[in-house]
């Protein structure tokens, strides 16, 4: 089942590179401007009859980051999609499975309309899930998340500050947000949030997007999204936040080494473990979780 999805999910990264390449080619007839980046990195290690001992593995990972932003007259329309997977399959046994190290879908859709200087009235709608299940280790049968357990919807109104097109700051003091859990288990269980049994949480409060992207020394690319919600109804001064980070450097014509690293703070996720892993419910609660991903492999940028 893993290994059918992984592939539905290559296919449709590919879908998305070659749209791009078209996209690109009719982009100084029009308005748009689209840019982007797309990866594949794979790593393998194999031993056989080495003395200092070790376990066969496999890695991969793959990601795209596509943007297609429209500009006319007093009008902007940022469009923006984030993919992500990966897996690791470690040992030589035949039954030795893969794992997940990598799992996301984001897209981003904002339109804004010219106030003054640099300012925009402007409407913001997001959308962040997963395309498969995940498990706490690769030895775990119980599942704790999936597509939809969690999704989360974002509908934000306010003002936008982009001076430059490398930086946008938008301002939402009306936010909505809403957090799915589809999965009839860890709907039970509460998770994400959720009351137990229910499959939605509605959250209403502020909400503030800062997006930043350079490219220097002509090989170099480093782009970053910090994510600030609070929950006006509901503990406000408890700050969910979520702060991606991505640089690339340019080896080659084909080759990219890439560095990616998220902080994540959301007080409605509460995590069992301790120090040693192990679960206590004495040490269940909100946690800084963070992720990092190096990878060197084939990519293409536009």
């Amino acid at each position: 089942m893993i290994m059918k999805r992984t592939l539905i999910i290559i296919g449709v990264l590919l879908t998305f590179f070659n749209l791009s390449i078209t996209a690109q080619q009719d982009t100084i007839k029009s308005n748009w401007k689209f840019s982007g980046i797309t990866a594949l990195n794979i790593s393998q290690i194999s031993f056989s009859n080495w003395a200092a001992g070790g376990d066969n593995s496999i890695n991969g990972n793959t990601f795209a980051k596509i943007s297609a932003n429209y500009k006319k007259n007093k009008s902007i329309w940022d469009n923006n999609l984030d993919l992500g997977y990966g897996l690791m399959k470690q040992g030589k046994k035949e039954n030795s499975k893969f794992f997940k190290t990598d799992d996301r879908i984001e897209f981003a859709s904002k339109y804004g309309k010219f106030a003054f200087d640099h300012w925009y009235h402007t409407a913001l709608i997001s959308f962040k899930t997963q395309f498969t299940e995940g498990y706490k280790s690769i030895n775990d049968t119980i599942k704790i998340s999936d597509f939809m357990s969690p999704g989360y919807f974002n509908i934000s109104i306010g003002m936008d500050y982009k001076p430059l097109d490398k930086l946008t700051v938008l301002i939402s003091p009306v936010s909505g947000k809403l957090t799915f859990v589809k999965d009839s288990i860890l709907s039970y269980a509460g998770a994400f949030g959720v009351k137990p049994g229910e499959n939605v949480r509605k959250e209403f409060g502020g909400f503030i997007k800062i997006q930043y992207k350079t490219d220097f020394f002509k090989n170099i690319s480093y782009s970053t999204k910090l994510e600030l919600f609070s929950n006006y109804l509901y503990k406000p001064q408890n700050i969910d936040v979520n702060w991606d980070n991505l640089l690339t450097l340019k080896i080659n014509s084909l080759f990219t080494a890439s560095f990616q690293y998220t902080l994540l703070y959301d007080d409605d996720i509460k995590i069992k473990y301790d120090s040693n892993g192990d679960n206590i419910p004495d040490s269940e609660g909100a946690r800084l979780q963070s992720r990092q991903i190096f990878g060197i492999g084939l990519s293409y940028k536009f």
